[in-house]
């Protein structure tokens, strides 16, 4: 007798260790097919913007090579999800699609479509944790409602909440008899070629579930015991960066928890362990957001919000984009984003905070920008923190935050060494007046071949002005 095969549905979810819905389709002894399917219609404006898409062209051919390793293969199709699925189950004769559960709202309506779809041909759909540390509907407060502020939140975690340790990848995988043919991945031109602005993204990152994994080692040897310490500082080589490979599910937050745990032992690790274990934490804790508020990236999470008195302007909004702020740390973030695919956190939150309260646009403006931009995006973090940092999100930082961002780079960046990086007009400048060159003597800008509004841009807006004007803003809502 024949056995049919399972069709297992890779997502955001690219590895084949702590993969609960595969190592359950390779238990059953049934043959396995992995599937990928590229669906630009799902997610509607929140499709992968153009960082992510290059960081997935490279995911999904480490993907397939590692499945073809253990004798898999490894089917890739481009249309609607349900129909691609359903076309696959008819050709490989599957009885079953398994896959990962899916937080995003839109994950949440496709899986719903999926089962009916394929319910009614008679292919049972199963779905499997994996993407969090911890299912959301099983994480409330006492009165049985959603965690709105993190503290709490972290408590009931930290004292509560028991995270499984990873699961092996499998050693074999048996492929069906049948399988269908695979469409090229060159030929979805996930790629930059007219131009091709990948090149910083190349030097900068190795996609895949071994590069994420050598990431994590070096993290841990390496970082891990000052990460409590260097973690503010975008100059130091002190974060994880493992953030795009969670965001593809190159690893996931289990492997990264318990390989924090396991070096709990070790007398040199300090408080850099439970820091780097609430960071994981804050993700999940966006994660629980987004499930519990589908409207999150679109609507203010504090309902008074949606009366603030945004000013859409255009001409600062380009100048943010591209780094011609005025603000040293400020370019130097944006243009790390731009040359990368990347910026360290410490900066996202100054440069939103620059956004969003010196130049009042709206938040939905940065966070599409970065979401087109970042090779980590998260529909979850994108949103949570740029609302956070806003003050319409959870736990919202207070209306009166408002970042300066000369102080910022005083403090994160001390001999000026990350804006020397990426702003390098401003590089031959002495630490002491790299963070506020407009305020420099005249010869010291000359002999650093500074000229203001020349070389590098004046600031757009003055500090202090931009705050009482944000501060203005807020007190209408408090009427």
């Amino acid at each position: 007798m024949t056995v049919r095969p399972i069709l297992v549905w890779f997502r955001r979810d690219l590895r084949l260790a702590d993969h609960a819905a595969l190592a359950a389709a390779v238990a059953t002894a049934a043959p396995v097919l992995a599937v990928f399917v590229l669906d630009d219609t799902a997610a509607g404006r929140w499709r992968m913007g153009g960082a992510a898409r290059w960081w997935l062209h490279h995911s999904l051919r480490a993907h397939g090579e590692a499945i073809s390793a253990v004798g898999g293969r490894f089917v890739l199709r481009r249309g609607h999800s349900a129909d691609e699925l359903a076309r696959l189950a008819q050709e490989t004769g599957a009885s079953a699609v398994y896959c990962s559960r899916g937080y995003e709202p839109w994950a949440s309506v496709l899986e719903r479509e999926v089962r009916e779809r394929l319910g009614a041909d008679g292919v049972e759909v199963k779905r499997f944790a994996g993407a969090l540390l911890h299912d959301p509907d099983g994480l409330v407060t006492k009165a049985g409602t959603p965690f709105r502020m993190f503290t709490p939140f972290w408590r009931s975690f930290a004292g509560g909440v028991t995270v499984a340790r990873p699961i092996a990848a499998p050693r074999k995988i048996v492929s069906p008899q049948r399988v269908p043919e695979s469409e090229d991945l060159a030929s979805w031109a996930l790629l930059p070629t007219a131009p091709d602005w990948a090149g910083g993204l190349r030097d900068a990152w190795t996609a895949g579930e071994t590069a994420a994994h050598a990431r994590l080692a070096s993290f841990v040897e390496e970082r891990l015991s000052a990460y409590g310490r260097m973690r503010d500082r975008p100059d130091r080589e002190g974060t994880s960066r493992l953030s795009p490979h969670l965001a593809f599910g190159e690893i996931s937050p289990r492997q990264c928890w318990w390989a924090a745990k396991d070096a709990a032992g070790r007398a040199s690790e300090g408080d850099g362990i439970e820091t780097f274990l609430k960071e994981l934490a804050w993700r999940e804790f966006s994660a629980h957001l987004l499930h519990h508020a589908p409207d999150l990236p679109d609507a203010p999470f504090r309902a008074e919000f949606a009366s603030f008195p945004w000013r859409e302007d255009g001409v600062l909004l380009r100048a943010w984009q591209r780094g011609t702020t005025g603000y040293p740390i400020v370019d130097a973030g944006m243009r790390e984003l731009w040359a990368t695919g990347f910026m360290h956190n410490r900066v996202r939150m100054i440069v939103a905070s620059f956004l969003t309260k010196h130049l009042l646009q709206p938040w939905r403006t940065g966070e599409a920008w970065f979401w087109d931009t970042l090779v980590d995006a998260d529909l979850a973090s994108n949103a949570a923190n740029w609302q956070w940092v806003a003050g319409s999100g959870a736990d919202a930082a207070p209306y009166f935050r408002i970042f300066n961002p000369i102080r910022q780079g005083e403090t994160f960046d001390p001999e000026g060494a990350y804006v020397r990086r990426w702003v390098p007009e401003l590089a031959r400048l002495p630490s002491g007046a790299i963070h506020a060159p407009w305020e420099a003597p005249a010869d010291t800008l000359a002999q650093a071949g500074v000229e203001i509004g020349r070389t590098y841009p004046g600031p757009i807006v003055d500090h202090g002005a931009a705050r009482k004007i944000a501060l203005g803003a807020f007190a209408t809502l408090r009427g």
